[in-house]
């Protein structure tokens, strides 16, 4: 199956049916276009997310089944309830999101590259500026420790990244996202792929088709 390549000068251009997303590579979609707010706000709208690696063209993806977490679902180990009962972290909600993405950026311990290059890092930071971009920190002794960022849109927040530098910290930072999503009603937590550790905290798969029904619920444009 041929994939739509996007044109890069066109943002608003649709995107395919996810009928048409390929089944392995699972959900891929389309390829290229660019990398603007327009067309990233038009890809979640539609239940499209890009992951790439850093000097490949851009690859849009929509998987089948969704990992999705519904935030009155949230799942708390008894052992993660009382590391936030200890007040190890302050939690902070858009105080350093540029940070928090440079932090998911790094490389990996095993040596691996990252998907999140200096275009994602820009393309981002553009969202963040325009109220679209959410980060979630856990600070230690004023250095930040961990953390995450993600997309909110109407009552769906669309999670990408996450890190850690001490134990618990991005747990803690991801109970604290959930909990602020919930004061506001959010109805859903993109999670995109299965995820164990996500799966741990009460996540499950959804048909895309679900997902979908769900987008045009709660993610209409605003």
């Amino acid at each position: 199956m041929n994939l739509l390549v996007l044109d890069e000068n066109n943002p608003t251009q649709p995107f395919p049916s996810l009928q048409k997303a390929l089944q392995d590579p699972n959900g891929l979609l389309a390829v290229g276009g660019c990398l603007s707010s327009e067309r990233l706000l038009n890809a979640y709208r539609h239940g499209v997310f890009p992951w790439f690696n850093e000097n490949d063209p851009i690859l849009w993806w929509s998987p089948d089944p969704r990992l999705v977490l519904f935030p009155d679902k949230l799942n708390i180990s008894k052992k993660l309830a009382k590391t936030i009962r200890q007040n190890k972290f302050d939690v902070t909600v858009n105080q350093a999101f540029d940070l928090v993405i440079e932090k998911c950026a790094q490389l990996r311990a095993d040596g691996q590259g990252t998907w999140i290059s200096d275009d994602i890092k820009l393309a981002y930071s553009n969202l963040h500026q325009q109220g679209f971009a959410y980060s979630f920190e856990a600070w230690q002794n004023d250095e930040l420790v961990g953390g995450l960022y993600g997309v909110a849109l109407g009552k769906i927040f669309f999670g990408e990244s996450m890190f850690h530098s001490v134990t618990d910290a991005s747990k803690v930072a991801f109970v604290h996202c959930v909990d602020y999503l919930k004061q506001y009603d959010f109805k859903l937590i993109d999670c995109q792929v299965y995820s164990s550790h996500l799966v741990s905290f009460g996540a499950v798969e959804i048909p895309r088709a679900e997902f979908s029904m769900w987008l045009a619920e709660h993610c209409a444009k605003n």
